[in-house]
């Protein structure tokens, strides 16, 4: 969402093709954490011109390259993205660009800028290490790239308007454009952007209406103000939007800082709004939220410019909903993804339980099984409450231990539970092997540590060093039997710690330590899904 904003903000401030493009790379090699950003367009005569350059900007317009020669030249041929990982100046196909100098460089993406029928251009980002190019950082990449296509391509609808009187056709053009976006962000950060830049507004901002709570959030906004993008929720009832969207109908107030109507007179005095125009997106009859557009002086909004507007609002409208459609699809087939490969965790474990050995009652074997899933659940629950692709650690832990006191504690017991340490996050797959992990060190902990004693402490502590995650789970109550070998011995607990520990690629051991009992977990933690 920032990045797409700062785009958002890019556009809104470009008086030139030249300048959004200097900008856009600035932007490209700050949001991918590149070294270096060249992008290139092509020429009438056939090849392709160096526009903008982070570190040698005199080249600009001034150096040329012709079309298939090089990276560069190749990915322009194909459309394909081509990403050197390491040696970038050993690559087979690789050609300097006139002007630059990349001695120093060692890594590069090279990206096609996507065009309504042909390529639009060439992103090259360099960095001076190695880079390591997962599915996701790629996908990262090509879609900050896809990013600028469409605020290239809606910047010249723009730029090719004629007069005021093909006004309605040009906003047509543009939605188009927002209306190709299948991102929410992207549909609204542009749809501000454009709209402020053509109609020269001060300010315009987009709020959604949330049904539940029947509020009006701010979802973008081309204001650069920070406190003017942290601007409240508003009720329905007590705003000029709400009042917009009850009607139907646009809303004009000829002066904010006078209206007694309006909330927020303070940030309109300090961004020096006026006039504003409030114009409900409507989709089959039924509001999900506004667009307020602000001039930077008292004045009137004319006929033409207001249906302008609605035409505007009502294909922002349906780019919306698209766009949550898109959203809603993912998730389910994300959800789908994720029960197919618990369920089958769960079949794994319960044939784990068949093959072991050491045979429990079956209510004991039963007891076991129930924990285990209650672990995979508990990240679940967390799922729905928290971030969609990261859980903390640190919650499942007191999850587990809670569920351990409530359920699994043997009368007569007395035993505390301590959680410290850092607060972690791991995408889903890790957390819901971690959670399996942690159920079976606090089970062993409480089964084993206190099976003779019965008053005692049990601590969980996270710690992470910079990516690096340690797990440990300790017990002063009874300590391991006399050359206990935590790499062979134990039951199906601590095979089913060893296993997912191997899992993650990490590292797993049990000792006595200073009169307790240690159970210590060693993992990299993964980006996100």
């Amino acid at each position: 969402m920032r990045a797409v904003s700062e785009l958002g903000a890019v556009i809104g401030r470009s008086s030139s093709e030249e300048q959004l493009l200097v900008d856009a790379a600035r932007w490209l090699k700050d949001s991918t954490h590149a070294n270096s950003c060249e992008i290139l367009i092509p020429t009438a005569s056939g090849g392709l011109n160096i526009m903008a350059s982070t570190e040698h900007p005199e080249i600009a317009g001034r150096a040329r390259l012709a079309r298939g020669v090089g990276l560069v030249g190749r990915v322009f041929q194909t459309v394909k993205s081509i990403f050197v990982a390491d040696e970038l100046l050993e690559h087979p196909i690789r050609r300097e660009l006139p002007g630059l100098d990349e001695t120093g460089a060692r890594s590069a993406a090279v990206i096609p800028i996507p065009g309504a029928d042909e390529c639009a251009g060439v992103v090259y980002l360099t960095r001076r290490e190695p880079w390591a190019f997962t599915s996701r950082e790629q996908a990262k990449i090509e879609a900050r790239v896809r990013d600028l296509s469409i605020a290239l391509a809606a910047f010249r609808v723009g730029r090719d308007v004629g007069s005021k009187v093909n006004q309605m056709g040009v906003i047509n053009e543009v939605t188009d454009t927002i209306a190709g976006s299948p991102y929410l962000e992207e549909v609204l950060q542009l749809l501000v952007g454009i709209t402020a830049r053509r109609f020269n507004y001060r300010v315009v901002t987009v709020r959604l209406l949330d049904e539940s709570r029947q509020e009006l959030i701010l979802r973008a906004t081309q204001a650069t103000n920070k406190a003017y993008q942290k601007k409240r929720a508003i009720k329905l009832g007590e705003s000029i939007a709400g009042r917009a969207i009850s009607s139907g109908q646009p809303i004009i107030v000829e002066d904010v800082q006078r209206s007694e109507e309006y909330i927020g007179h303070d940030l309109a005095e300090e961004q020096g709004l006026h006039s504003m125009v409030c114009v409900p997106l409507v989709v089959q009859n039924r509001p999900v939220g506004v667009m307020s557009c602000y001039t930077s002086e008292v004045r009137s909004f004319t006929e033409d410019e207001i249906a302008v507007l609605e035409t505007l609002a009502k294909q922002a409208a349906l780019s919306i909903e698209h766009a949550k459609l898109q959203v809603r699809n993912t998730l389910m087939q994300e959800m789908h993804h994720r029960v197919k490969n618990n369920l089958q965790q769960i079949a794994s474990l319960l044939r784990l339980q068949i093959r072991h050995p050491h045979h429990k009652s079956m209510e004991d074997a039963l007891e076991d099984s129930l924990n285990r899933i209650q672990a995979i659940a508990a990240v679940h629950d967390l799922l729905s409450r928290d971030d969609l692709d990261h859980v903390s650690i640190r919650h499942i832990a007191e999850m587990l231990g809670q569920h351990q006191q409530q359920s699994f504690m043997l009368p007569g017991k007395n035993i505390r539970f301590s959680f410290r340490g850092h607060e972690v996050h791991l995408n889903t797959n890790q957390a819901t092997q971690v959670a399996l992990i942690l159920n079976e060190m606090i089970s062993n902990a409480v089964e084993h540590g206190f099976k003779h004693t019965h008053v005692g402490e049990i601590h969980v502590t996270v710690e992470d060093k910079k990516g690096e995650i340690g797990l440990w789970v300790a017990n002063d109550g009874d300590p391991l039997p006399e050359g206990f070998d935590g790499e062979t011995d134990g039951q199906l607990g601590l095979q089913i710690i060893r296993s997912l520990s191997g899992a993650l690629a990490g590292k797993f051991k049990i000792e006595n330590r200073l009169g307790w009992t240690v159970c210590e977990v060693r993992f990299t933690r993964q980006a996100a899904e």
